[in-house]
């Protein structure tokens, strides 16, 4: 019995988890609206609404933990320098989870995990500079 064992474990080692959820962490962070498993989901919320408040304090100390738990100085900077800023007067509550089907391979409960009030061009932002440094490279390089 699992009595007093609290969260999913996802079929995975705890530092396969925990990296996991930093990579997804990492994703909403810079796209600000991620699809995932509904269980993905909910277990993700509570991550980074830490996070968010931890970005809302803005102090050395909350940005070096925040560094620590996802590895990655520009989504840091990202959080705290535009996310954390526009939770500044709100108590919690800064995501949101919607049902979405199920998945066609495997029929798993889909979700699309999003910031409340978020910034809807943020979404594929990344995804679309990186493609076209690649082209202007893959020019320079042709030329």
């Amino acid at each position: 019995m699992r009595h007093g064992f609290k969260g999913r474990r996802f079929a995975r080692s705890v530092s396969h988890r925990k990296s996991m959820f930093a990579n997804l962490a990492v994703s909403l962070i810079e796209h600000e609206q991620i699809v995932t498993t509904l269980p993905k989901a909910k277990d993700l919320r509570p991550i980074v609404e830490k996070l968010v408040t931890l970005g809302k304090r803005g102090d050395l100390h909350a940005r070096r933990q925040v560094i620590a738990q996802i590895g990655n100085d520009d989504v840091v900077k990202r959080l705290f320098d535009v996310v954390a800023p526009r939770y500044a007067t709100r108590n919690g509550g800064y995501l949101r989870i919607m049902k979405a089907g199920f998945r066609q391979g495997d029929n798993a409960p889909m979700a699309v995990i999003e910031f409340v009030d978020r910034d809807t061009s943020a979404k594929g932002a990344g995804d679309r500079a990186r493609a076209e440094a690649e082209d202007t490279e893959g020019e320079a390089v042709a030329a």
